[in-house]
């Protein structure tokens, strides 16, 4: 069975909708504050929604190389096999859960979680969870959105003249092998002090990370972006009496469009990534 984007849906989400039409309950994964935020701006909770694959990231390609040996150093240090495998299962668990949501008539599922875990060996479970819900409204939109911010900080949102898009991510995977310069700083003998190689390959692995989400971002014809989480995960191998030092850098968040001018969402500061020349943004990088 497929959702209404031809997405294939697994037997338990079809038990799900199944019993979501039978039943006429509606479960919600929102607290109170959250529940009570999206009613304030005509959005009506109708189901927790799930979307998941199981994902194998091990060796592929005929070169005698694949992603688990690009991912530990061994070999030819290419990362782009295993940056696609985390973007297909991320987003297939995603499409997934936007197709059980499609299926109940949903128009948006907000408060998504995005997680990766590990089953063991090179098994790795993407998991997309969220709320669906239904504006009260005869206009539908094409395929609903998707936001990982909370109820109450849409409805903030929408008060302040944005609309969530979807959720953008960007990731970023790279190595180096640390030069003499930087092993002399690691030295317990160097005392307290910077260490050059380190420094750079986070900073440019943020960076990249940063990039990757912003183009995300704007291929869903955003004005804006908020963040909503950034994941640093590094390792380091001794190989030849060489120390590799890899990085691995996430950027979670929501791209946002402007549907009208208005007062500023109030609230705490939001942190946002405008993707509009400085001359030309709507928004700050610090709202408040």
């Amino acid at each position: 069975m497929t959702g209404r984007e031809g997405v294939w849906l697994p037997a338990a989400a079809r038990e799900r909708l199944a019993r979501f039409s039978s039943s006429g309950v509606r479960t919600s994964l929102l607290p109170v504050a959250g529940a009570v935020g999206v009613e304030s701006v005509g959005l009506t909770p109708v189901g927790e929604v799930m979307g998941c694959i199981v994902q194998q990231i091990g060796w592929i390609g005929a070169a005698g190389y694949g992603v688990g040996m690009s991912y530990y150093g061994l070999g030819a240090v290419d990362f782009g096999p295993y940056v696609e495998a985390l973007y297909r299962g991320y987003d297939t668990a995603l499409a997934r859960m936007v197709a059980e949501a499609s299926a109940m008539g949903a128009d948006g599922v907000v408060a998504v979680r995005l997680t990766c875990g590990h089953l063991g060996q090179s098994n790795h479970e993407f998991v997309a969870l969220g709320t669906a819900v239904r504006a009260r409204s005869r206009h539908r939109p094409r395929q609903p959105f998707t936001t990982a911010l909370p109820g109450q900080d849409v409805a903030k949102l929408m008060h302040a003249g944005w609309v969530p898009a979807r959720i953008a991510i960007g990731i970023a995977v790279q190595a180096q092998y640390l030069d003499w310069r930087s092993r002399n700083q690691m030295s317990i003998m160097s005392g307290n002090m910077e260490v050059a190689g380190p420094t750079e390959l986070i900073t440019r692995v943020r960076h990249l990370a940063r990039d990757t989400f912003e183009r995300h971002a704007r291929d869903a014809h955003a004005d804006a972006a908020i963040v909503s989480d950034v994941q640093l995960q590094t390792w380091e191998r001794e190989d030849n009496n060489a120390i590799l030092l890899g990085a691995e850098s996430k950027v979670f968040g929501t791209a946002i469009s402007r549907f009208h001018t208005g007062p500023r969402a109030p609230g705490n500061a939001l942190t946002v990534i405008p993707l509009r020349p400085v001359s030309q943004q709507p928004i700050t990088r610090k709202q408040r």
